[in-house]
């Protein structure tokens, strides 16, 4: 059978949450079927590293996909000649975009649908293709993969497709992710936050990741306990915005604030490792990586009740309303001076972080792929 596949976001060092899951899942499962085919469609010249086995046959078509107008003009037309050109059996799109005028079957891997809940967080033209073509998409699709039982229900929800044609695949967590020695530790202080202790955020700056609330928790946290610690954020600033600037600028304490690029899982498992915790309070997510990854390091982590961190965090973190400046103040002193709680949770971490394995992940993806081929 040939699976022709969208890798477009399989992208050298700039792999964010759906790439990542592209990257895991796709490596597993190409070289676990070799008796297959996959076609991996770029949109751009690839890194070689992502050509995981001998099976897979790499193929590059434009334009780059990076607007929604181009969206249209390479899944209906460029993706559209690949499928036919090399007689693919389906076609399986990680982050949800399908060809809707292709015939074969096609599975769209849905992560979340922020964009029908928190339309203003995306750009016009941007929230104009979400909203006309994700519906299209849904419709078209033959099998859906989602992230979490949230996603799920909330995809039937808003769509009313058939509960059987959505299918659960968790994301996992790397192995390369660990606990970290205290000399490194003190290490990674001494570089990051002249060898203060310091709170986490990693992911991408995005309005739904609530970094204005979280700036305004850490600057209250800060005149309120007068402590050295340091607030330390990590990700690329594509989604940047106006609102979360001024967050930014408004702050008393914005100089103790440190701003890190993309990392590597390498850096990442040291910056996870020293700090003292992960203060990840998004208002909406599908799943939520840097939860689990924190939890595999020995990081104690501060999350919010809303979509699906709960059901991924479990009993292993602080539970807070993203919306609750003083709750998402009082978390951070908690967890800084009770001891105790601080080894419970990274202890419960340890155990929830295990339910969570890319290895099993590929498993289910394969299955759903499976049921179509035969």
């Amino acid at each position: 059978m040939r699976i022709a596949v969208n890798t477009r976001l399989l992208l050298k060092n700039r792999l964010e949450g759906i790439g990542r899951f592209s990257l895991e899942i796709l490596s597993r499962v190409a070289k676990s079927h070799p008796e297959h085919e996959f076609i991996f469609i770029f949109d751009r010249p690839y890194d070689e590293k992502f050509i995981f086995s001998k099976n897979i046959i790499p193929v590059v078509i434009g334009p780059q996909a990076r607007h929604p107008f181009l969206f249209i003009i390479w899944f209906e037309i460029s993706v559209l000649r690949v499928l036919k050109k090399y007689r693919a059996d389906v076609f399986l799109s990680p982050d949800g975009f399908l060809s809707l005028r292709a015939k074969l079957p096609q599975i769209a891997v849905i992560h979340d649908i922020n964009f029908e809940h928190y339309p203003k967080d995306l750009p016009p033209l941007v929230l104009w293709y979400y909203k006309t073509f994700f519906p299209r998409f849904v419709r078209k699709a033959t099998q859906i993969v989602t992230v979490s039982e949230f996603s799920k229900t909330d995809l039937i929800q808003t769509y009313q497709t058939k509960a059987d044609k959505v299918n659960i695949v968790y994301n996992g967590v790397k192995t390369n992710y660990s606990p970290i020695e205290d000399a490194m530790k003190q290490e990674v202080k001494r570089i990051n936050t002249s060898d203060c202790d310091y709170f986490l955020y990693v992911g991408a700056l995005h309005p739904r990741k609530n970094l204005v609330n979280l700036f305004k928790s850490f600057d209250i946290y800060k005149e309120r306990w007068k402590t050295s610690t340091k607030l330390v954020v990590v990700g690329n600033k594509m989604w940047w915005t106006k609102s979360i600037q001024e967050g930014y600028e408004q702050m008393t304490y914005k100089d103790e604030v440190v701003f890190i690029p993309h990392q590597s899982t390498k850096e990442l498992r040291k910056i996870y490792g020293a700090a003292t915790a992960l203060v990840y309070i998004s208002y909406f997510e599908g799943f939520g990586i840097p939860i689990i990854e924190s939890f595999a390091c020995g990081t104690p982590v501060i999350t919010s009740n809303v979509t699906s961190m709960p059901e991924v965090a479990g009993d292993a973190a602080i539970i807070v309303d993203p919306f609750n400046i003083d709750q998402i103040v009082e978390s951070l002193r908690e967890i800084e001076i009770d001891s105790k709680l601080r080894n419970e949770l990274i202890d419960r971490g340890y155990a929830r972080c295990k339910l969570f394995n890319w290895d099993n992940s590929a498993v289910q993806m394969w299955k759903v792929l499976e049921g179509i081929l035969k």
